[in-house]
């Protein structure tokens, strides 16, 4: 009888999980500092995604069609994940986050190039990035470039 409630429950409750519930599921953080501690604790590197939330049009793209895959969800369990904004509308972040986002970029993303993935380790140095994204689907290269890295 159980196992009839849990195949019942199963059929019902999946399909009514969305794409959005599943990129939900992975766990972006704001805090460099906790982040750095996070990933010496869990030996992992960092993954930091520099984007501009509401201005970049590849940013917006590329959280689309990378970041709400599973393919995506399943790679960042090997890394502590930093979101890095950099926003035209200061209102989206408090004037506090806005800084320290600023911050990192001299040291991760001198270039300034948006969207920009940086793998960091736990020790603040940069590993490897991998910048832009030509917004036509193909994500092949940024799933490379995550697997490589880990």
């Amino acid at each position: 009888m159980k196992t009839l409630l849990y195949i019942f429950t199963f059929l019902f409750l999946a399909p009514s999980l969305t794409e959005k519930e599943v990129i939900a599921s992975v766990e972006w953080q704001t805090d460099y500092n906790s982040v750095l501690k996070q990933a010496k604790k869990d030996k992992k590197n960092v993954l930091i995604y520099f984007t501009g939330s509401d201005w970049c049009p590849p940013c917006k793209m590329l959280k689309k069609d990378l970041f709400e895959t599973d393919a995506f969800k399943e790679l960042s369990e090997e890394y502590v994940l930093l979101y890095v904004d950099i926003p035209r509308n200061r209102d989206i972040l408090t004037p506090e986050q806005y800084s320290k986002n600023k911050s990192l970029l001299p040291k991760y993303n001198k270039k300034g190039v948006f969207p920009l993935m940086a793998v960091v380790s736990s020790n603040g140095v940069l590993l490897d990035d991998y910048s832009g994204y030509s917004m036509n689907g193909e994500v092949r290269y940024h799933l490379d470039f995550l697997k490589k890295n880990k």
